[in-house]
């Protein structure tokens, strides 16, 4: 994996968004472990241990892709690309360079990225080639840890904090803003719970408009097209890897990728042999 040498954002947008990430995972991770979870099970008890396994794992897998997605580095720089214009190929007046087909220039980054997806505002970085397996994988962790958490909240919720004023109804609906006015633990209780809602929600939509893309290896600027489209199991590969099995347990699980982002296979070229 080529690392990337400058990591930090930059633009202040990207600094607040991947700043407020880095602090709400821990943070809900927190709130789950120590204080939903007390309330349905005793403490060190099986079932508390197993579901401290479980969000824990869960954690890891979050945290380790982050870190991940914002090390690969997806550009050109670095690589020996040819002078003369190729089929797909074209010319970067920013980067002075000719790029290959499925690259695109990011304006944050100010560089060419190979097979560019988009920009991440999460982690102040591009979703390309290199880092495309590990940006998935954490949209279906925070999926199913936004999800697992939601569940869990709910019945929490319903037996800490009671509806029966209209106030404590207002609360309910606008709970963030009720946080800075009264700033009690019902207040925080009810913010947790919102974003989580919220995480399960946006993350859903994510899983699924991106699972349609790798699915027909496309990427967001390739939404109308499909030559890269060679089935299911070879599109995996182009994202996953050759271990695309596997990957889902851990980012440090070596799964190399079978094209090199610079020079890709089409449905086309496979017809032909």
């Amino acid at each position: 994996m080529r690392v990337r040498r400058y990591i930090l954002p930059r633009s202040f947008q990207d600094a607040a968004i991947t700043s407020f990430l880095m602090i709400i995972i821990p943070f809900i991770y927190y709130f789950e472990i120590f204080v939903v979870l007390p309330h349905f099970y005793i403490l060190w008890s099986p079932a508390f241990i197993f579901h401290l396994c479980t969000g824990t794992f869960i954690l890891w897998n979050l945290c380790s892709n982050i870190m991940a997605i914002i090390l690969c580095d997806n550009s050109i720089k670095g690589l020996f690309l040819p002078s003369v214009l190729g089929h797909d190929w074209k010319f970067c007046s920013v980067c002075e360079s000719i790029t290959p087909p499925r690259s695109w220039h990011c304006d944050i980054c100010n560089v060419c990225i190979l097979k560019r997806d988009h920009h991440c505002k999460f982690t102040s970085c591009c979703i390309g080639h290199f880092n495309h397996r590990y940006f998935y994988v954490f949209v279906v962790y925070m999926f199913v840890a936004t999800l697992y958490a939601s569940i869990y909240n709910f019945y929490f919720i319903y037996d800490v904090v009671h509806f029966d004023t209209l106030g404590s109804l207002l609360k309910l609906v606008f709970p963030i803003a009720a946080l800075f006015v009264f700033f009690t633990y019902k207040e925080v209780y009810l913010a947790a719970t919102l974003l989580t809602v919220f995480g399960a929600m946006f993350t859903g939509v994510l899983l699924v408009f991106h699972s349609k893309l790798i699915m027909r290896n496309k990427t967001t600027h390739e939404k109308h097209y499909s030559k890269y489209n060679r089935g299911r199991i070879e599109n995996m590969k182009d994202v996953f890897g050759e271990r695309w099995y596997l990957v889902w347990l851990s980012p440090l699980i070596e799964s190399k990728l079978p094209q090199d982002g610079v020079n890709w296979i089409t449905s086309e070229s496979n017809k032909s042999k």
